[in-house]
């Protein structure tokens, strides 16, 4: 009897224990589940956030290799035929693993991957050498066993596929993990499809922007010389950075580059208004420019509604030495630069005087130097000097550095140089115009 009552309470025991394993096993699901859903629910706000495509692709995938626990993953976007693979972005290869495939081809878009494109269903494989469609992998590739795969749709066209292969636990891609990448796989959707809207429109604003500016006149015996780089961080703004060229009747030229604050539709169309209306008061007033550019501070004082505006005004003509005589005026703008044909370059120092748009009453200054024959005179708007964490100086010194080894440079070559002269990668617009006096200088292209 005491025999039958232990086996009785061991049963029971036994079964207590796997039913509280099965509960066990349920909470660990619902764990799972949840942890899965924040999962997902982080990565859909990181998705929609990221508006620079290659970045939003490899989070992507990224986020679909750790949420599924897979060992390998990859993504492929389709070439506008939609049949072949024009990109194809894997993760989770190790250092020696890509070594072995270092030189192999890109996948094009056949095997498993084509099947893909063709047959945009979920895809889980158990065995990827047994599948029909399976090409096989290039010599070197690591081995994989299992797959996971959906593709990518955008306004119901196939963008891509993504795929994952091997969890890191062993076992087989299951419906959860087909649910989670079909989630990702929708997220993207939309995330992708505002990056390309995101794209376009920089493009156009960075096409209406090249628009606005002029293409530089001649101005012999001087050369002139501009480049425009819009500012490389994301972002779809409109600069407002503007420059102009201008033969003036005595034979002298002037240049001008500013500023207008903000980076908007407002500011493009402001920055336009400026430097036209700079234009007819370079040949209405034959005088120094600070009288310029009082005078056009009060009439876009009147007639516009223009926001503050930096810039600096320079004159150059000929002096009896040959060379040149430049005459300046800066309204809240950095300095000019003057390069010699000696390879020396030093910022002009001055009273910046203030911005346009500030008070009409404050005196602007001039100042007037002596310019050798084949010097360079540069305007440059603030984005080329501003570094964070570093003073005004500290870029003015930097920029000297960097001008110097140009002074023989063809114009050209001396502006692009400059231009891509960011220190930190450029947070905002640059704008660069160079002018040579004529003279012993270097022959330009």
């Amino acid at each position: 009897m005491a025999e039958q009552g232990s086996e009785s309470f061991r049963h029971l025991r036994s079964k207590a224990d796997e039913e509280l394993e099965a509960i066990a096993e349920r909470v660990r699901s619902l764990a799972r589940a949840q942890e899965r859903f924040h999962g997902l629910l982080d990565a859909f706000l990181t998705l929609n956030r990221e508006l620079e495509l290659p970045s939003l692709l490899r989070e992507l995938l990224k986020t679909a290799q750790e949420l599924v626990g897979a060992r390998y993953g990859a993504m492929g976007v389709l070439d506008e035929t939609g049949e072949r693979l024009a990109d194809f972005i894997p993760v989770g290869l190790s250092e020696e693993e890509e070594q072995a495939l270092a030189g192999v081809p890109l996948p094009h878009g056949l095997g498993l991957l084509g099947h893909l494109i063709r047959h945009p269903e979920p895809l889980r494989v158990e065995t990827i050498a047994a599948h029909p469609e399976s090409v096989g992998f290039p010599s070197g590739h690591p081995p994989m066993r299992r797959l996971l795969g959906v593709s990518i749709r955008v306004r119901d066209q196939v963008y891509g596929n993504l795929y994952l292969t091997d969890r890191r636990d062993g076992l087989p891609f299951d419906e959860h993990d087909e649910a989670v990448l079909v989630a990702l796989a929708s997220a993207a959707a939309v995330a992708i499809d505002n990056a390309r809207l995101f794209a376009s429109v920089r493009a156009s604003a960075e096409l209406f922007q090249r628009l606005l500016l002029p293409r530089l006149p001649d101005l012999a015996p001087y050369e002139a010389e501009a480049v425009y780089r819009p500012a490389p961080a994301p972002g779809n703004r409109l600069g407002g950075d503007w420059y102009d060229a201008v033969p003036l009747p005595d034979g002298s030229c002037a240049v001008v580059i500013g500023d207008v604050v903000g980076h908007d539709l407002y500011a493009a169309a402001a920055m336009a208004q400026a430097r036209n209306m700079l234009r007819a008061l370079l040949y209405e007033r034959r005088t120094p420019p600070s009288s310029v550019l009082e005078k056009l501070d009060r009439t876009l004082h009147a007639i516009t509604d223009i926001p503050v505006t930096t810039a600096v005004l320079a004159r150059v003509g000929p002096d009896d030495a040959g060379g040149g005589r430049l005459s300046w005026s800066a309204a809240g703008h950095p300095p000019p630069l003057l390069i010699t044909p000696d390879g020396s370059a030093r910022v002009l120092e001055g009273e910046p005087g203030l911005p346009l748009g500030v008070d009409l009453a404050h005196p602007r200054p001039d100042h007037e130097v002596a310019v050798a024959p084949g010097s360079t005179l540069v305007l440059y708007t603030d984005g080329l000097v501003e570094r964070r964490g570093e003073s005004l100086d500290e870029g003015l010194r930097a920029l000297e550095a960097a001008a110097g080894p140009l002074a023989r440079a063809p114009l050209a070559e001396l502006c692009a140089t400059l231009a891509d002269f960011h220190p930190e990668a450029g947070q905002d617009d640059t704008a660069v115009l160079a002018l040579r006096v004529p003279g012993d200088g270097p022959p330009t292209a």
